[in-house]
C-alpha cells in the first residue's frame, strides 16, 4: 500500500522522464526511487528515530516515566484525599512499560521489513508503468467510463491524504510546540512529536495530547500556564485542523468530512497507519460502486 501510494505521487515524473526526455525505463526508475527514499522514506525514519530514542529511556529508566505521573497523583491526594495511583497500580504500570516497549520495538523492527520491501515494490511498478495500469485495468469489472471513474476516484483521494495528512501533522506540530515552548510544558519535542501524530485519530485529534497537557500543568500549580495552553489549543491548535482539512479538500479532493472521519475508524484496525489513506479510499469508492450500481441498473427501471 506504501508503494501504491507513493507511485501514484511520483507516476507523472516517471512519465515525463522516460516518455519526454526519452531516459531509460531503468535510470528513470532507480531516480525516482532514491527521490522517494530521501523525500518519504528518510523523514520517516527520522521519525521513528525518536520514537526508538523514548522507548529506549521506557526500557532504561521506567522510573523516570512514571515520575510526573506520581507527582500528579500526589497533588490531587493532597488537595481531594483520593489517591488514584495506588501502590499496586504503581508497581503494574511500572512492570508493564518495558513489556510496552519492547512491543513497539518489535513494531519498529517489521517496519524496517517493511520498508525495505516498498522500495523493491515501487521499483517495480516505476518499470511497469503504463502496461502495469492497463493490466490492472483489464482486470476491473467494469466498462471504460466507470473504470476511469475509479481509477480518477483512487488518484485523487490517495494523492489528497497522502500529501495532506504528513501536511497536517507537521504544521500542527509545530505550532504546538511553539505553544509548549510559550507555556512552558515538558519535553517541548516529544509532545509536539505526538500532537502531530495524534492529528490522524478522528473526532478527537490534537486535543488527546494538549488537554492531558494542560491538566498535569494545572495539578502541578501552573494555573497561569495551564489555562494559557488550554486556550491556545481550543483556539490555535484545534482550529488549525479545521481550517487547513478545509482548504486541502478544497484543493485537492472533494470528499465529505464523514467519509475522512469514518473511513480512519475503518481503515486504522484493518491496514495500520496507512488505513489513514485507505479508510477513505475504501469508504468512498464503497459509495462510487453504490451510485454505479443505481445508474446502470435502477434508473434504467423507471
Amino acid at each position: 500500500l506504501g508503494a501504491l501510494t507513493i507511485y501514484i505521487l511520483v507516476r507523472r515524473q516517471m512519465i515525463y522522464l522516460s516518455e519526454k526526455r526519452k531516459m531509460k525505463r531503468s535510470i528513470a526508475a532507480t531516480i525516482i526511487t532514491a527521490e522517494a527514499i530521501l523525500c518519504f522514506l528518510v523523514p520517516l525514519a527520522l521519525v521513528v528515530w525518536l520514537a526508538v530514542i523514548n522507548l529506549q529511556n521506557i526500557n532504561l529508566d521506567p522510573q523516570a516515566i512514571i515520575a510526573p505521573f506520581e507527582e500528579a497523583a500526589a497533588v490531587i491526594k493532597a488537595k481531594t484525599g483520593y489517591n488514584v495511583l495506588g501502590g499496586d497500580s504503581l508497581s503494574f504500570i511500572i512492570s508493564s512499560l518495558p513489556r510496552i516497549g519492547q512491543t513497539l520495538m518489535g513494531g519498529i523492527s517489521s517496519f524496517a521489513v517493511n520498508m525495505f520491501v516498498l522500495v523493491f515494490v515501487l521499483y517495480f511498478m516505476l518499470m511497469g508503468g503504463k502496461k502495469m495500469e492497463r493490466y490492472v485495468n483489464e482486470l476491473l469489472p467494469f466498462n471504460e467510463a466507470n473504470t476511469q471513474d475509479v481509477v480518477h476516484e483512487i488518484n485523487m483521494i490517495v494523492r489528497s491524504n497522502a500529501i495532506g495528512i504528513p501536511l497536517l501533522a507537521i504544521i500542527q506540530g509545530g505550532v504546538a510546540m511553539i505553544g509548549y515552548w510559550i507555556f512552558g510544558a515538558p519535553n517541548i519535542l516529544f509532545s509536539g512529536f505526538l500532537t502531530g501524530f495524534a492529528s490522524v485519530v478522528p473526532m478527537v485529534g490534537t486535543a488527546l495530547i494538549w488537554v492531558p497537557i494542560a491538566i498535569y500543568m494545572a495539578l502541578i500549580g501552573n494555573w497561569f500556564q495551564a489555562i494559557g495552553l488550554a486556550i491556545f489549543g481550543a483556539l490555535v491548535i484545534s482550529q488549525l485542523d479545521n481550517l487547513i482539512r478545509f482548504i486541502i479538500q478544497k484543493k485537492m479532493a472533494d470528499i465529505h468530512p464523514l467519509i475522512t472521519i469514518f473511513g480512519v475508524v475503518i481503515g486504522l484496525p484493518i491496514f495500520g497507519f496507512m488505513g489513514v489513506i485507505f479508510g477513505p479510499l475504501l469508504l468512498s469508492l464503497f459509495f462510487l460502486f453504490v451510485n454505479m450500481f443505481k445508474k446502470g441498473y435502477l434508473d434504467g427501471e423507471r
